[in-house]
């Protein structure tokens, strides 16, 4: 059977990625990216790939029941990877009701949409769930997470990915329905939206705008390249088993401030800068409520059952994503002006 494949989300960051692997290595899979295009979501991410006959675009927000089981209904969906997501942390302290719709009910729709279309046979279908490293809570200096870890989420944003992964379960157990659920560590690559840690940095290093660390930087996270994610999610999709758990990470932890240190120290070489000049940018701030210690992935399962690893060090990974940040300074431009959510006007209506 020809995969007609739902990937939410695949307008952001990691989505983007996903559909362009997806549409490049698949040429009989018809992939549908299904993303509302909220501030995180653009359309700008995918123009090498938007003309291709396998890649359809679906502006749909999957808090809207109605709408989702119209494009199951249209494309005749056969596979979910669901990416779509409030995925912010700051945002979630500010503003938790949206976590919890997108989010929680989000997922809810669509774990219940396939379940009402693919049965009463499920063999043959998948619902792939991503997730995040956060619904762990945090570790202390030894430690790492692996899928055997009790849920202890502390801040909005992780409970209601923590609550989204336990619906996704209580599908499968209750009415039979096939997933499987990845938690991931802190993603970074090209097309990342600048209010995350790398790209905001990047951005304020190359305008020369503090770079604001909380606290004394001293919170330690492990970060994965984009790309290498995305061949996870290949990987998982296509050989994972249901019901099971995958934990992805880089195996590549990092204090806050030594990352910080050492983008200022590639952007200096890149820019043509002073040794330490752009050091003199960093700025400490009040840390923010619930803010997480340490996470750390224990990626072993993935690797000896489905044979996949990282491919870059970070310092490679780092080192090319300022790269196509500085290739692309009318993307970056677009971002922050805010241009971008243009684009699906001037590019889509007449479709």
């Amino acid at each position: 059977m020809s995969k007609k494949i739902i990937i939410t989300g695949g307008a952001g960051f990691i989505g983007s990625h996903v559909v362009r692997l997806f549409v490049n290595k698949y040429p009989d899979y018809t992939i549908i990216n299904l993303d509302a295009l909220t501030y995180a979501g653009n359309l700008e991410n995918l123009k090498d790939i938007e003309d291709k006959p396998n890649y359809y675009f679906e502006k749909v927000n999957i808090l809207d029941a109605e709408a989702v089981k119209g494009v199951f209904e249209k494309y005749n969906v056969t596979d979910v990877i669901h990416l779509a997501a409030e995925s912010h942390v700051d945002r979630s302290i500010v503003a938790p009701l949206d976590f919890i719709y997108t989010n929680v009910i989000g997922t809810v729709n669509l774990l219940h949409t396939a379940k009402e279309y693919w049965k009463p046979d499920y063999s043959g279908h998948r619902f792939y769930h991503i997730s995040t490293d956060e619904v762990y809570g945090t570790l202390g200096d030894e430690g790492m997470f692996t899928e055997t870890t009790p849920y202890a989420p502390n801040s909005p944003y992780s409970a209601s990915k923590a609550s989204s992964d336990h619906f996704v379960r209580a599908y499968a157990e209750t009415y039979g329905l096939p997933v499987v659920v990845t938690n991931c560590s802190n993603n970074y690559g090209p097309n990342h939206f600048p209010e995350k840690l790398i790209p905001l940095f990047i951005n304020n290093i190359i305008n020369k705008k503090p770079l604001p660390v909380y606290g004394k930087g001293e919170n330690t996270r492990d970060w994965l390249f984009v790309k290498d994610h995305a061949r996870a999610i290949d990987l998982v999709f296509h050989e994972g088993k249901n019901r099971e758990t995958y934990n992805i990470g880089g195996f590549n932890e990092w204090k806050n401030i030594d990352l910080v240190k050492l983008l200022c120290k590639l952007m200096d070489e890149k820019l043509g800068r002073q040794p330490g000049a752009s050091e003199q940018l960093i700025t400490y701030v009040k840390d923010r409520p619930g803010h997480d210690l340490r996470y750390a992935i224990d990626a072993t399962k993935i690797n000896k059952e489905l044979g996949w690893k990282p491919s870059v060090t970070f310092e490679e990974g780092l080192s090319q994503t300022i790269d196509w940040y500085l290739d692309n300074t009318e993307w970056l431009k677009h971002v922050t002006s805010g241009n971008y959510q243009h684009y699906y006007e001037e590019q889509y209506s007449h479709r």
